[in-house]
């Protein structure tokens, strides 16, 4: 058995896109739409995956966009998406000053929550051992639910 991808509905793919790619860094590495069944498929990759997602078609995140509106709830329900960072700190800022509310600072210097803009929770765990806790991470408080 291989992991091959997880699938999450998506409302709005231009807000998906936004997020994943230029906040989160996923990139895109294929998408099909299908007249049929009224569906856009988009699969991305972490950057250091890239290759693996073209040649081998995974590990990937496929975002499924179905043409015709839906309301999407409980994205809480999903449970949620994990990546490995290099530095905690560095990805929590960066994705703060792209507007990306960080729900579960990495007080711990090591995990970290945020949310998609469909409510999907995905946490960020710092590469090898946790960072040196440090401000304001630190003393951050909670925002929402991650």
């Amino acid at each position: 058995m291989r992991y091959l991808h997880t699938m999450v509905r998506v409302a709005d793919v231009d807000a998906s896109l936004d997020f994943y790619c230029n906040k989160l860094g996923l990139r895109e590495v294929r998408r099909s739409e299908n007249e049929q069944g009224r569906f856009t498929l988009i699969f991305l990759a972490a950057p250091v995956d890239e290759q693996s997602g073209i040649a081998e078609q995974a590990p990937l995140l496929e975002l499924t966009y179905n043409w015709d509106p839906e309301e999407y709830r409980g994205g809480r329900n999903f449970g949620h998406l994990a990546y490995e960072v290099d530095d905690i700190y560095e990805t929590c800022q960066r994705l703060m000053d792209k507007g990306v509310t960080i729900n579960r600072p990495p007080r711990d210097g090591n995990m970290a929550f945020i949310k998609s803009p469909d409510g999907i929770s995905i946490e960020l765990l710092q590469k090898g051992p946790a960072r040196e806790k440090a401000e304001p991470w630190a003393s951050m408080a909670n925002t929402g639910t991650w």
